[in-house]
């Protein structure tokens, strides 16, 4: 293992260091700006990234890698638009074996230059960020705000923070140490040891089609950065922006002296199986999945000689006890549910009530009133359709739509989903969120998963009862959020306590900027890794630690 350090660590040490602050104070920190002004990235960043991202469509993707000969194309963009990009297919033996022989030199190069050189990826990355923020855009369905941010810089401020903790673990032992042993009269006994950092082996990566690069960044640079080559496995649907990423990343490697099949893509053909094929190959020993609980779950169960972290979905929920500010709760509450249609893993869902209303600063409201200004919230967010658009995106698939219309046949209907015909994009897919009342005794309805534009507003028997159902539900079915708004401190320190129980993360009283289903990097843990929403935190130190071992070498001085 060498111990000088390339040149890209030398570059980006400042960054790195600033990183490894962060994560231990928890507080504001961005390494890039969410804005994407002309003001921040200059005039012509987004027209040249646009470019960037129009000139792939209808081509073939340029990436020099192994391939058996065959080109896949396999997206749709939820706005309509035609994308027809083919790209180099390859199987699963000929990628981990590329990878594998990836592996020797980049193990040999050390924490230091890995992290270096990881860095200068996202440094270039990020210099390619509209082009990025174009593809998220038209393979996720989202707007092109939330698709630079979330797409883009979250998505590089999460993978940063995925490399301050895996270069902490990787250094928080020396690299070499004497070791002395008075030995009675004789001379001492006198040892040199040193400590390899010790990847696991070939790296999985397998994306999903709502947040492609923002769920899999922290994972391919946690294992790229600890040694591990990673092979890259998009969601079909969302192939673009993994494609982008992996051919700035192999360029990089390239240019750093290293070999660029340290990171290949793994485009899959309808109906080949790529994924699960790759999950259980021998040679795998990391997998990292987005997606259903069904395939994580069989992912966590028959992927064992591999360690998998998987984030699946969950019963996302809020409890309403009162609030002193009615008018912001619901206009929080509406942007939540309207956001990106609901499509996130983090929207809320179930809304407990109590039936007989709550106490707020505009007077007692009752059940219903409360489900109306949530409504209405919703209602006057989506009712122009130009700057509605802007943040409901397009629905990412067709199970949303399946979902939205048998929705329409439980409970009874507050705010209905309209169709919405967007400005720019005639063949967008493009719906507004539901809400839909039903009574605590509906458990069979809402304690299943209804991904999109879905909620429910659930009346209780009281916020006790409302608490029990938290517990129950996402006891059994896990949750990556939870809410709660209350004016009594008991409320709100029993709600907490039924949160910690069963691990999943709270947030209280937002009326106004911040919102339950958005997390930030380097101060938000996004999932637990304590309930069944998902295996694993992002970033933690469990979630990057395993990705190695300390092998230990020794000799007599």
């Amino acid at each position: 293992m060498t111990d000088t350090p390339h040149p890209h660590y030398d570059r980006h040490a400042e960054t790195l260091n600033r990183a490894l602050t962060a994560i231990t104070e928890r507080g504001y920190w961005s390494a890039y700006p969410e804005s994407p002004s002309p003001r921040v990235y200059g005039e012509t960043a987004a027209a040249d990234g646009k470019a960037a991202f129009e000139a792939y469509l209808g081509g073939n993707f340029p990436l020099d890698q192994p391939t058996d000969g065959q080109s896949i194309a396999t997206e749709r963009s939820p706005f309509g638009v035609e994308l027809n990009v083919a790209y180099p297919h390859a199987t699963a033996d000929q990628l981990v074996a590329a990878a594998s022989a990836a592996l020797p030199a980049w193990r040999a190069a050390g924490p230091q230059t890995r992290a270096g050189v990881c860095l200068e990826i996202l440094d270039r990355l990020h210099k390619h960020v509209f082009e990025l923020a174009n593809s998220v855009q038209f393979t996720s369905g989202q707007a092109f705000v939330m698709a630079f941010q979330a797409g883009g810089a979250h998505a590089l401020d999460r993978a940063l923070e995925a490399i301050a903790y895996s270069y902490a673990e990787m250094t928080r032992h020396p690299g070499t140490a004497g070791w002395e042993k008075a030995a009675g009269k004789g001379d001492p006994l006198r040892m040199t040891k040193t400590f390899h950092v010790v990847p696991r082996g070939v790296a999985l990566v397998i994306g999903c089609n709502t947040f492609p690069t923002w769920n899999s960044y922290p994972g391919l640079f946690a294992s790229l950065v600890t040694g591990n080559p990673v092979v890259v496995k998009p969601h079909p649907r969302a192939v673009l922006p993994l494609a982008i990423t992996v051919r700035y990343a192999r360029e990089v490697l390239a240019e750093a002296g290293f070999d660029p099949n340290l990171v290949l893509l793994a485009p899959e053909a309808a109906d080949e199986k790529l994924a699960t094929t790759l999950a259980l190959h021998p040679a795998v020993k990391i997998v990292d999945f987005t997606g259903s609980s069904e395939y994580g779950d069989w992912l966590e169960a028959n992927a064992r000689q591999a360690a998998v972290y998987t984030e699946k979905a969950g019963l996302n929920t809020v409890v309403i006890d009162s609030t002193d500010d009615f008018a912001g709760m619901c206009r929080n509450l509406g942007f939540t549910l309207t956001l990106y249609s609901g499509q996130m893993c983090t929207t809320s869902q179930n809304i407990l009530i109590p039936r007989d209303g709550i106490d707020t600063d505009q007077g007692h409201k009752s059940f219903d009133e409360v489900a109306a200004g949530i409504a209405a919230a919703v209602g006057k967010l989506t009712a122009d359709p130009a700057r509605g658009v802007e943040l409901t995106g397009a629905i990412v698939n067709d199970g949303v739509l399946e979902r939205l219309d048998e929705v329409t046949k439980v409970g009874e209907s507050v705010l209905e989903s309209r169709t919405v015909e967007h400005p720019a994009f005639p063949g967008a897919v493009v719906r507004t969120p539901t809400l839909v009342k039903l009574d605590a005794g509906d458990t069979a309805t809402y304690s299943r998963e209804w991904f999109g534009p879905i909620s429910f507003a659930i009346a209780t028997d009281s916020t006790a009862h409302s608490l029990e159902i938290l517990r129950a539900t996402v006891g059994e079915k896990g949750a990556l959020t939870a809410g709660v708004y209350s004016t009594d401190e008991a409320v709100l320190d029993a709600t907490e306590n039924a949160a910690i129980e069963v691990g999943v993360h709270l947030s209280s009283n937002l009326t106004g900027g911040v919102f339950v289903n958005q997390s930030a990097a380097f101060s938000d843990f996004h999932g637990s890794g304590a309930n069944a929403a998902a295996n694993a935190a992002l970033t933690d130190g469990a979630y990057v630690a395993n990705r190695f071992r300390i092998v230990q070498s020794r000799r007599h001085v």
